[in-house]
């Protein structure tokens, strides 16, 4: 395990101070989402320090070291309409919402960070205007040929205060899987405050800390995740910003997520709040020795993963990857995964076929190269999204194929 240092200049990102305890060093590693040209391969790729820290005094767990947002979301990869379960996530909520919060042609519904329009589809669908802000104009383009009017801007205090002045206000505001990629956490907060109605909630869903640091969920680090959330680091964020957190739910989502809906100050809070502050508290959020273990867990994965596959591969097996997403990349670099290991990774994305992943520099290939190609195991870097994938891939496993899940255990499935 590489050696962790703290950056002198390091602040935290809610409450400002500098007292941290260091959780684990990743090493110096590309950009999970810079996929690469064949004509890439023989420049050099640039790599930055991937460390894990905690703040002793709000309990927010980020990386230190931040990469200029323009150089990570400009253009994007990542279209959130190529995962099924995650679309019929999002339509869930929205249809629950426009049931219990009575939202109609006269409603507003935003999001940030809108993707290529895979939630406010369903919101249009039910007749509720929407507005999608999107930083990334390829991905934006997508949402407007869907006809969901997209911002291309990053979402702050500014964009929220010239929104209000032209008299819009939303009565739902989603942040899906957003919090944890802002520089300016308290700017994005103190926008949802200024850009909700009066009697509006917000809507965010993030990966959730504790499940990350239980089940050794070292892949969810990367270098576009800034932040990592306990309920009790959002409570402050979300107060210090005139807001108040009124209902939290755990998700199974990308391996432990919450969802947290939050009002202007003064509204009625759920007993699911208190309980589950007090879960972490008895979990130990507050006490830095809660987290030391983590690195040894992504150190027992990295053993187990890469014995498993060279051990597979020195009996003659073929062995390949499916997904070739951000925390795929991060734990093939982490591991020391190549192409001198895995054949190629495929993914359904089409945006990604034809490009190489960073670092290991594996062709993408489409899904289908499973079964055309038909390698003895592949490794499942999307484990998130392992009982779709597995269910998408019933020709292959049939066929004799299995899968690699390398999280929370090295399974072979």
């Amino acid at each position: 395990m590489e050696d962790l240092v703290i950056p002198a200049s390091l602040r935290c990102r809610i409450c400002g101070g500098a007292d941290f305890h260091p959780i684990l060093s990743l090493g110096r590693t590309p950009l999970a989402n810079a996929l690469l040209s064949e004509g890439d391969l023989i420049l050099d790729e640039p790599a930055f320090p991937l460390d894990l820290v905690v703040c002793r005094t709000c309990t927010l767990v980020q990386i230190t070291l931040s990469v200029p947002p323009e150089r990570l979301f400009s253009h994007y990869v990542y279209f959130s309409s190529f995962s099924d379960a995650w679309v019929a996530h999002a339509k869930r909520i929205a249809d629950h919402l426009v049931a219990t919060r009575g939202l109609t042609a006269q409603s507003l519904v935003v999001e940030v960070a809108s993707n290529d329009g895979y939630l406010l589809q369903h919101y249009q669908a039910a007749g509720v205007p929407v507005l999608g802000i999107e930083p990334a104009q390829n991905i934006a383009a997508v949402a407007e040929q869907r006809g969901i009017p997209s911002i291309v801007r990053f979402f702050g205090r500014e964009l929220a205060s010239e929104l209000r002045g032209q008299g819009r206000t939303a009565d739902v505001i989603h942040a899906n899987n957003v919090l944890a990629h802002v520089p300016d956490l308290t700017g994005v907060v103190a926008g949802f405050a200024t850009l909700l109605a009066p009697r509006g909630v917000v809507v965010v869903e993030a990966p959730y800390v504790r499940d990350m640091i239980d089940h050794g969920e070292f892949d969810t680090i990367y270098h576009e995740h800034l932040c990592y959330f306990s309920l009790t680091a959002l409570v402050r964020l979300c107060a210090d910003q005139g807001l108040t957190i009124v209902d939290v739910e755990r998700l199974p989502t990308h391996g432990g997520s919450l969802r947290v809906c939050a009002e202007h100050a003064g509204a009625t809070v759920s007993p699911t709040v208190g309980a589950l502050l007090h879960e972490e508290r008895e979990w130990g959020v507050d006490r830095p020795s809660r987290y030391d273990q983590f690195a040894a867990d992504a150190a027992r994965i990295r053993e187990d993963l890469v014995r498993t596959v060279r051990d597979l591969r020195a009996t003659g097996a073929r062995v390949a990857a499916y997904g070739a997403a951000a925390k795929g990349n991060t734990l093939l670099n982490f591991c020391g995964l190549t192409a001198d290991d895995l054949e190629f990774v495929a993914d359904r994305s089409t945006h990604k076929h034809g490009k190489y992943t960073p670092g290991a520099h594996l062709p993408i290939l489409p899904a289908e190269a499973l079964v055309d190609r038909q390698p003895d195991a592949t490794l499942l870097l999307a484990w998130n999204f392992a009982d779709e994938i597995l269910a998408q891939q019933a020709a292959y496993r049939q066929r004799g194929g299995r899968f690699i899940v390398p999280v929370p255990r090295v399974e072979i499935r």
